[in-house]
């Protein structure tokens, strides 16, 4: 492991990427979503995912320059065809559009397809959500989730966001419906860590605390049969609003060679009222509970998030030396 200064991961990323021929604007959106998830310890959608970004570009099934092309259906609903592109840049410029149509209508919704992997929900509704609106995002992925009860990866990790505001800091419910992703089985598998008891399955459907045997096996969802559920629930409705393949027919973000075909749904709410005040004070309450035990004080989801971000910012992140020398090689270092 190496620990890289901040300003430092993100100057070699942005620099890799335009020598990937990313445009400035562009380059910097990408890495600085990849850099948050670093910061808020979420290596699974960190650095370690842009060497495979920039072989999507130079296999030439990821666009450095669109933003997609979008077409409203009726008032509030904005179809985006994300033409191949880079996740976080489609998905930021969607985002714009239906937060402005929203000021105006109360909800707007976006539904993109052909777009590659959108990355960390978290800071997509973070950035609504403290400009005063609601966000609610769903995105689907490769089928890397068993069934509840079965022995094949079948399903999508298929996460879900929401974003309200509050202060100081907006609530933000970032999760996958899976016991944990398919990233961080990679990241286990790059720092040489085994994996937790019931997290996943070999090849041949065999419980395993081997990350790399779990590559290419099955990851459990949460919660048993409700995460099951909840996530082939998703899996569905995004399948029907977007098109996207379903399952098994999945492409497109785990490797570097095939057009990406999952799907992605966004939905901007304009709060009726200003209930931030009266949300922050109950969120201070949910903190202020008695914890079951002295030393693990009650959080609300995020809270652990800022807090490793906050000292990320002060001490730098921690990266396998491989991912590294990989980046730095891409930037022409």
């Amino acid at each position: 492991m190496e620990t890289i200064s901040i300003d430092l991961a993100l100057s070699t990323s942005i620099r890799a990427l335009e020598k990937a021929g990313v445009a400035p604007e562009n380059a910097k959106i990408q890495a600085d979503l990849l850099l948050e998830a670093e910061l808020r310890g979420r290596a699974s959608h960190g650095l370690q995912r842009l060497p495979r970004i920039i072989q999507r570009i130079e296999n030439a099934v990821a666009d450095p320059d669109t933003v997609g092309v979008s077409t409203w259906n009726g008032t509030s609903l904005l179809e985006v065809d994300g033409c191949n592109g880079l996740g976080p840049v489609v998905a930021f410029n969607a985002l714009a559009q239906i937060s402005a149509r929203a000021r105006e209508t109360g909800v707007a919704a976006a539904t993109v397809s052909h777009c590659n992997h959108i990355g960390m929900l978290a800071l997509y509704a973070q950035r609504i959500a403290e400009q005063g609106q609601i966000l609610i995002a769903m995105t689907t992925s490769e089928a890397l989730v068993h069934p509840w009860g079965g022995r094949k990866a079948m399903i999508g990790t298929n996460p879900i966001a929401i974003g309200v505001p509050a202060t100081p800091l907006p609530f933000v419910l970032d999760m996958a419906t899976s016991l944990v992703s398919m990233g961080q089985v990679h990241d286990y598998a790059n720092r040489g860590q085994a994996l937790q008891p019931g997290w996943a399955l070999d090849i041949h459907g065999d419980p395993t605390l081997d990350a790399k045997a779990a590559r290419d096996g099955a990851i459990a969802p949460f919660g048993d049969a409700k995460g099951y559920a909840l996530g082939l629930a998703i899996e569905v409705l995004v399948a029907s609003l977007t098109g996207c393949g379903l399952g098994t027919d999945v492409k497109g973000t785990l490797d570097n060679d095939q057009p990406c075909n999952k799907g992605d749904i966004f939905i901007v709410l304009q709060p009726a009222h200003n209930a931030a005040h009266t949300i922050s004070t109950y969120l201070n309450a949910i903190r202020e509970c008695e914890p079951a035990k002295a030393d693990r004080p009650v959080l609300v989801p995020g809270d652990r998030a800022h807090e490793v971000r906050r000292h990320s910012l002060v001490d730098g992140i921690r990266l396998p030396a491989g991912v590294w020398q990989q980046i730095r090689v891409y930037a022409g270092e």
